[in-house]
C-alpha cells in the first residue's frame, strides 16, 4: 500500500489555497456586517460568503484528494 505523492501533493495544494481563504472570507464578513451605512454593503457580503464556501469547497476536495492518494484500489 504505496503513498501515491503526486496526487498527495495535489491535496496538500488544495488545502493550501483553501488556507488563506478560511480567514479572509469571515473577516470580510465582518467588515461587511461593520459597515452596513456604505452604499457596498451587499456586494462585499456577497464576496465574503463566496470566499468562506470557497473555502470549504477547496477544504473538502483536498482531503478527499489526500484520502484517495492514501488509500487507492
Amino acid at each position: 500500500m504505496a503513498t501515491n505523492r503526486k496526487v498527495l501533493s495535489k491535496g496538500i495544494n488544495y488545502l493550501a489555497w483553501a488556507l488563506p481563504l478560511l480567514f479572509i472570507g469571515p473577516s470580510v464578513i465582518y467588515n461587511a456586517f461593520i459597515n452596513k451605512q456604505n452604499g457596498w454593503h451587499y456586494l462585499v457580503l456577497a464576496v465574503g460568503i463566496i470566499a468562506c464556501l470557497g473555502a470549504v469547497y477547496l477544504m473538502f476536495m483536498g482531503l478527499k484528494t489526500i484520502v484517495r492518494s492514501l488509500f487507492n484500489d
